[in-house]
């Protein structure tokens, strides 16, 4: 009853998939809608120096909250901890605070103006992908 299913692995590697090729689909259509240029895969994209410095800025204080919070909680019961110090609660923030920043640079400084709408777009996306993972425990994984 507790524990892995046996098919556990199959159906991880199943949602991993479909989840690479949703976002696959989803930034080439809206690239080729918005008419916006291809970003290299984990790139940071900087605009500017002080886009760079900022998020630079937001990188640095996030893993801050993040060892902090894991200091922080594993000092507690696990029912005693604080969710809002979770990993997983502080990278989710983050991905939010750092691709808000990055529209705004672009909205401010990009070449092309509609670089910021395909970040919020973007950004939209992996909130609805995320919220809709965790409310149905992951697609009902497990």
């Amino acid at each position: 009853m507790y524990g892995i299913g046996p098919d556990f692995w199959l159906e991880l590697v199943l949602l991993i998939i479909i989840l690479i090729v949703l976002n696959f689909t989803f930034s080439a259509v809206m690239r080729r809608w918005l008419k916006v240029e291809k970003r290299k895969f984990l790139s940071y994209n900087h605009v500017n120096k002080l886009h760079s410095k900022v998020d630079w800025s937001i990188r640095i204080t996030f893993m801050a909250f993040i060892i902090i919070g894991g200091f922080y909680n594993v000092t507690r019961l696990p029912a005693e901890s604080l969710w809002y110090l979770e990993a997983w609660f502080v990278l989710f923030i983050f991905l939010i605070v750092s691709e808000s920043v990055q529209a705004i640079f672009e909205w401010k400084y990009a070449i092309n103006r509609r670089d910021y709408i395909y970040t919020l777009s973007q950004l939209s996306f992996y909130v609805i992908v995320v919220i809709a993972l965790f409310s149905t425990g992951f697609l009902w994984l497990g």
